[in-house]
């Protein structure tokens, strides 16, 4: 085998480390994503994409690792492994970057029309209502298009301000909410929940994308050094040739003093 460049081995080594601290962290944000969320009545209906998830993150942990001992021992059949799992890798991630960014409008909208069509508020279902205070507690928001006046005289106790929340007006004085406190009005969210969410929505969607592209391009600088060193474990070393010829037996030397001078 071919000796491998001291610059190229040391720079697939970094790479290979990075994405390993990469990985972990993967790895720990999906730990702490299920156990956030394993209590909640909507936990099963997750299942699946945790799992993937989980076979994603993982699977991204271990490649590098074996990247990593490949780079160091300079083994060529671990660094193919290694090349082809991050490959697969790539593919998978940007397939699912681009399905998402198609289907940004169609999540959009949906998530539109859910909240929509809770309006009237007053005529809303218990479960709609829920959803929707859980959404104002979460996002510091009244209401769901024309913020607090589309809950009419009964606002919502999710929609009082806490203490350091800035974008809040006094509760009207025809509401269920206007009580006066040394002469200081009750604060009630000023904006309406449905911009907040879908402007949240559009920031996540970008977000995992740009992390997708961000991600699959160090995997690809990753395969392109291990590609390299593949090269240089390829090339033979030169090696000194050695013939073998009977002419160097004898004749070929001459005595250049006589013995006798010698002593």
């Amino acid at each position: 085998m071919g000796k491998v460049n001291i610059c190229l081995k040391r720079s697939l080594i970094i790479v290979t480390s990075l994405m390993i601290i990469v990985g972990a962290l993967m790895v720990a944000g999906t730990l702490f994503g299920h156990g956030h969320y394993h209590r909640d009545d909507e936990i099963e209906d997750m299942i699946v994409g945790i799992k993937v998830l989980y076979a994603l993150t993982i699977t991204t942990l271990i490649l590098p690792i074996i990247g990593l001992f490949g780079a160091c021992k300079e083994k060529r059949w671990v660094l193919i492994v290694f090349i082809l799992g991050m490959i697969l890798c790539s593919l998978f991630v940007l397939y699912m970057a681009i399905q998402l960014l198609i289907m940004r409008s169609v999540i959009i909208k949906v998530l539109s029309v859910f909240y929509q069509n809770m309006q009237p508020i007053s005529e809303a279902s218990g479960v709609d209502l829920t959803v929707l205070e859980e959404t104002q507690k979460e996002l510091e928001c009244c209401g769901v298009q024309q913020g607090y006046e589309e809950w009419g005289y009964n606002i919502s106790a999710s929609c009082l301000c806490n203490d350091t929340s800035a974008d809040c007006v006094a509760a009207p004085s025809n509401s269920s909410l206007f009580q006066l406190a040394d002469d200081n009005p009750v604060m009630i969210y000023k904006e309406a929940c449905l911009p907040i969410l879908l402007s949240h929505l559009n920031l996540a969607i970008d977000i995992v994308v740009g992390s997708s592209v961000g991600l699959t391009s160090l995997w690809a600088l990753s395969c392109v050094l291990s590609i390299a060193v593949l090269c240089q474990l390829k090339e033979k070393k030169d090696t000194l040739v050695v013939a073998y010829s009977r002419e160097a037996k004898t004749g070929n030397y001459a005595v250049l003093a006589e013995p006798a001078e010698l002593t």
